[in-house]
């Protein structure tokens, strides 16, 4: 009699165990997602803009040390500073009208808190799919005073060549490389 006890506890803690090591489901705060990209403008400064319309969430899995990510960014929402330039990006560049989202999935990526990170996946950018790597220095989380949920953040780097994606108007005074600067922070949601 007293192995079933003994048993039935050993499940309930592994089953408690287990509902604890599923992922963690975290969407990407709005108000702290920025995609920034610079290129070399005739070999002489730097021309930088951004996308403010960025859209995703990811998956943590703490347990296990991996993720997932899946990240929208509307390209009409590309910002320059110059609204004649993002007419022009809109239009020529990023084909907006014909591509509305460019978007990033990485799947199985793997990850540890405050330790380098190197997330693998695909980028799609005017309905070209192609492998792109972001790196970052870190990944941190924290517990929000106000929200008293975790969030998670990171700072990432990837460099891309645009006429890969079909985009070579301009070439070669406007330069070819892009370096994508992207600051992200996500929520964690309620399981």
């Amino acid at each position: 009699m007293r192995r079933i006890p003994l048993v039935g506890g050993c499940l309930l803690s592994w089953l408690a165990f287990s509902a604890h090591a599923q992922p963690t489901t975290y969407l990407l705060d709005p108000g702290h997602t920025r995609v920034h990209w610079e290129v070399m403008h005739f070999g002489t400064s730097t021309s930088r803009g951004r996308f403010d319309d960025i859209r995703g969430s990811l998956e943590l899995d703490a347990t296990a040390g991996t993720g997932e990510v899946s990240i929208e960014v509307r390209t009409a929402s590309v910002n320059t500073g110059v609204p004649p330039l993002d007419g022009v990006m809109r239009r020529s560049y990023l084909a907006s009208e014909a591509h509305p989202v460019a978007y990033f999935v990485a799947k199985r990526w793997r990850w540890q808190r405050d330790a380098p990170l190197d997330v693998r996946g695909e980028f799609t950018l005017r309905g070209v799919s192609l492998p792109l790597s972001l790196r970052a220095a870190q990944l941190r989380c924290y517990t929000h005073p106000q929200l008293q949920r975790e969030v998670c953040g990171a700072d990432l780097v990837a460099e891309l060549k645009r006429s890969d994606f079909g985009m070579t108007d301009g070439l070669p005074f406007i330069g070819d490389t892009v370096r994508l600067l992207i600051q992200v922070e996500a929520i964690r949601q309620a399981p």
